[in-house]
C-alpha cells in the first residue's frame, strides 16, 4: 500500500520568505511611528514576537533590514507613480499628476524620506559592503522604476514640445532630489519669519502647501523658456 500524503507543508524558502515580509511592515510602520533612528533591532523584534536573532538570521546587519525596508517604500511608489502616468491625458497633466502622487506618498509615509535621504548619502561602494548583492540589485530596479516612470512623462512632453529640457533623464532626478529635500517641511511643518524689532517668529506650515508647491515648481522648471544662448 502506498503511504498517504500529508498536507503539503511551507517549505523553508517559503517560511523564510513569509518572515521577511513580517519584518518589513514591522519595521515601516515602527519607522513611520517613530522615526528611522528610534526603531532599534530589538524593538522590531518585540513587535514581531520573535528573538532578536532570528533577525540576524534572516538579514545579514540591521543596515541589510533597512535597506529591504527602503525597497518595499520604493516598490510602493513605483506602482502609484505607473499608475498615475496610466491615467492617461497629456504630458503636463501625467507629469502633475505623478508629482501629487509622490508628495502625498512622502506626508503618508514619512520615514520614507528619512529613509530615501540616508541611502543617498552613501556611496555604491559602501552600501555594497552592509547589503547583499540581491538586495542591492533590487534597490537599483526600484528606484529606476520610479524614476524612470517620471523620465518618460518628460521625454513625451520634450518630443511634443510643451517642455523646455534638454535631458529628461537628468532632470528627472533632479526633480525626484529636489522634491526628497523640499518635502522635509512636512515633517517639521514649522516655518521662520521676522517680526516685529527683527525678533524671529514662528508659523504653521501644512503638508498641502508643501505638496502643491513642489509640484508647481517643478512644472515651471520644466516648461520655463529656455534663456537665450
Amino acid at each position: 500500500m502506498g503511504i498517504a500524503k500529508t498536507a503539503d507543508k511551507p517549505s523553508r524558502a517559503d517560511r523564510r520568505k513569509a518572515r521577511e515580509k513580517e519584518l518589513i511592515a514591522v519595521t515601516r510602520r515602527l519607522f513611520d511611528e517613530r522615526g528611522m533612528q528610534d526603531a532599534p533591532i530589538e524593538a522590531i523584534a518585540r513587535e514581531a514576537g520573535i528573538a532578536r536573532g532570528l533577525i540576524y538570521r534572516q538579514f545579514s546587519s540591521k543596515e541589510e533590514l533597512f535597506v529591504v525596508t527602503v525597497n518595499d517604500y520604493l516598490s510602493e511608489l513605483g506602482r502609484e507613480l505607473e499608475a498615475a502616468r496610466a491615467e492617461g491625458g497629456t504630458p503636463v497633466e501625467q507629469l502633475r499628476r505623478g508629482g501629487y502622487a509622490f508628495g502625498r506618498f512622502c506626508v503618508r509615509y514619512p520615514a520614507f524620506l528619512d529613509c530615501a535621504l540616508s541611502l543617498m548619502r552613501q556611496s555604491q561602494e559602501d552600501l555594497r559592503e552592509i547589503v547583499s548583492e540581491l538586495h542591492f540589485l533590487r534597490l537599483g530596479l526600484n528606484m529606476n522604476r520610479c524614476i524612470s516612470t517620471v523620465a518618460t512623462t518628460l521625454r513625451e512632453g520634450m518630443d511634443a514640445g510643451v517642455f523646455t529640457i534638454d535631458d529628461p533623464d537628468f532632470m528627472a532626478n533632479f526633480l525626484w532630489t529636489q522634491v526628497l529635500g523640499a518635502m522635509h517641511l512636512t515633517r517639521i511643518r514649522v516655518g521662520v519669519k521676522q517680526a516685529g524689532a527683527g525678533l524671529p517668529e514662528l508659523f504653521t506650515i501644512e503638508p498641502d502647501q508643501v505638496v502643491e508647491t513642489c509640484v508647481e515648481s517643478a512644472m515651471a522648471l520644466v516648461t520655463s523658456a529656455r534663456p537665450p544662448a
